[in-house]
């Protein structure tokens, strides 16, 4: 049956539509705009989260997950890191969902550029192999859901926080990270941080 003539899309019409859903398609794969708290996070953790400091984390391509509840356990007092003390005073819940969201849709970039020591790295990926540690990180080191991405993170900033887990565990720390790291040798844990910082 023939649509009557008022009824059919004029051309303007058609040429409109298809924009609007050209650009509903743009809007969605493009990158979630940085929330206002984001910037006095980037002061420390780098561009879009991509650490320049050694001794800090990235948070580009983290489980978006894993950053809310650090950063709930952060606000509520619960994991004590003096670095950021009282900068998460007062956020609300869904500012720190839009915070996480952003930093978990950023690019990850590897931070360590140096010269690979290849006994080093070889020594690392047997311990991490025998250890299991991608059965929970995942085989490429990216993390999931609670546990974070360990792959191209700062070598100092690995070594530092296995130490931590495996000395002085506090509260807010991962109880089965402290067990499975408990007994390792400094040398052990420096070539896994090693390993895991140069992994691609």
């Amino acid at each position: 049956m023939p649509v009557p003539e008022r009824r059919r899309p004029r051309p303007w019409q058609a040429a409109a539509a298809a924009l609007l859903w050209l650009g509903t398609g743009l809007a969605q794969g493009q990158q979630p705009a940085a929330p206002p708290q984001a910037a006095a996070c980037m002061a420390c953790h780098g561009p879009q989260g991509n650490s320049q400091i050694p001794a800090t984390p990235s948070l580009a391509g983290q489980p978006k997950l894993f950053l809310e509840n650090q950063l709930v356990l952060i606000r509520e007092g619960l994991r004590d890191i003096p670095q950021m003390k009282g900068l998460l005073d007062g956020m609300k819940d869904p500012e720190i969902v839009a915070l996480a969201g952003y930093f978990a849709a950023q690019k990850p970039v590897a931070a360590s550029t140096g010269p690979v020591d290849p006994t080093k790295w070889q020594r690392g990926q047997q311990l991490a192999g025998k250890m299991l540690c991608g059965s929970c990180h995942l085989p490429d080191y990216a993390g999931r859901e609670q546990i974070p991405r360990l792959a191209g993170q700062h070598e100092v900033f690995l070594l530092q926080s296995m130490k931590e887990f495996r000395d002085r565990p506090g509260p807010g720390r991962d109880t089965i990270m402290a067990a499975s790291l408990y007994g390792l040798k400094d040398e052990q844990l420096a070539d896994l941080a090693h390993y895991l910082a140069y992994f691609r």
